[in-house]
């Protein structure tokens, strides 16, 4: 969680320094507050003016701002900040960090520093390959630092190998999960199971029935879990949503193949949390080809039910297993929660309604209420990553012994 945290980003003189800016703007979306601190050559790549207007703070670059005696403190720098950036890293700096070369405002914020230290190197394939590097990089990291290991791509020089810097977000993912592991969370190290979006019963081959469902509130459920510490699967329909790489992403089109996956990954679940919208009924035959409305005209189409997911894992669940289902209603929400709940074996259910507006289906918002054996908890109408964390306590209000 990076929302209050204090950042110093530390830019140096690489063609990278570009990236800063993404890595600024990522992390003030997060919520932290970034104090900028870059070298000489790093201004010879991107301006303070640029970066000073994304950090709404001035950048600070030499030990003297002016000559009326006012002067940087990389002590009090160090003393402030919760976390230390150099993104991207050069060669030379990596350098002057590992011997305490302290001949810039950068090298002495570091050496002042109180809280962790990540390093985002960035340079060249063969400067990154040198034995003088190699060795720099594993002195600062047997210093405690946090390494954030460059990847393989084009590079600057017209080559291609490693010493390209991480993207941005994952350079920010990397501090995002820092700081979530030094927060204590009965989540963490649970396997837990996922279902999100629609699922699709294909009629013919251009057609099928399915939902409006998005499978951001899934989405969002399984990132809130991961960021806790969990093991996450997350079997997915036919969605455009993207996931965290430690996610175990299974994709899926139709309820069958969400069955057998859910299934599948019940084995070893500790969790599972039903938050698909899986289509009620198939077609009793599917066509091999495109049915022709011309040739067809008016037609029946005859509808068998599909697999009931949920009902089918709460009849498999074995003592110590969590299982939490989801209801969407439009009318008599409560009572036909509280039947599923008992129905299905759940141990917790999430009741959201069609009837409140700008939630549910393709929206950012959602407002649920969440069900359990002996309690009730409504809750207002909120961004769909916020609900993701109401369901996640519950989730750890469960766990508790």
């Amino acid at each position: 969680m990076l929302k209050g945290k204090k950042i110093v980003l530390g830019i140096t003189g690489s063609i990278a320094a570009y990236k800063a800016c993404n890595i600024i703007r990522l992390l003030v979306k997060r919520g932290a507050e970034v104090q900028v601190v870059i070298t000489p050559a790093g201004k010879e790549f991107i301006t303070p003016i640029t970066l000073s207007a994304l950090t709404q703070k001035p950048v600070i670059s030499d030990f003297f701002s002016q000559r009326d005696g006012t002067w940087h403190s990389h002590v009090a720098l160090g003393l402030w900040a919760d976390a230390m950036l150099v993104a991207p890293c050069t060669a030379s700096t990596l350098g002057k960090m590992a011997h305490a070369i302290a001949d810039n405002m950068l090298i002495t914020t570091y050496l002042s520093m109180k809280a962790p230290v990540f390093v985002a190197p960035a340079m060249d394939l063969d400067m990154f390959a040198h034995p003088s590097t190699k060795a720099n990089l594993a002195l600062i990291e047997s210093y405690g630092n946090h390494i954030i290991e460059p990847q393989s791509g084009f590079l600057a020089s017209g080559l291609e190998g490693k010493g390209r810097m991480e993207e941005p977000e994952a350079i920010v993912d990397a501090l995002d999960a820092y700081f979530d592991s030094l927060t204590p969370s009965l989540l963490r190290g649970k396997r837990v199971l996922i279902t999100a979006g629609p699922t699709y019963e294909k009629i013919d081959p251009v057609r099928f029935i399915g939902n409006y469902s998005t499978g951001k509130m899934g989405f969002a459920i399984a990132e809130e879990c991961r960021r806790r510490g969990a093991e996450v699967v997350l079997v997915a329909g036919p969605v455009s949503q993207t996931c965290h790489k430690a996610i175990r992403r299974v994709d899926v089109e139709s309820c069958e193949e969400m069955f057998n996956a859910a299934n599948e990954a019940m084995d070893e679940a500790d969790i599972a949390v039903m938050a698909a919208a899986v289509a009620d009924y198939r077609p009793a035959v599917l066509a091999d080809r495109k049915i022709k409305r011309e040739k067809t005209g008016a037609m029946t189409l005859d509808l068998l039910p599909t697999h009931d997911i949920a009902a089918a894992l709460g009849a498999k669940k074995r003592d110590g297993q969590l299982l939490v289902g989801f209801a969407l209603e439009t009318d008599n929400a409560m009572v036909n929660a509280q039947e599923k709940l008992v129905r299905k074996n759940l141990d917790m259910i999430v009741v959201n309604s069609l009837q409140n507006e700008g939630t549910c289906f393709q929206s950012d918002n959602n407002k649920v209420t969440i069900m359990g054996h002996g309690f009730v908890e409504e809750y207002d109408k909120k961004p769909k990553s916020e609900v993701a964390k109401d369901i996640a306590d519950q989730l750890e209000t469960l766990l508790q012994p």
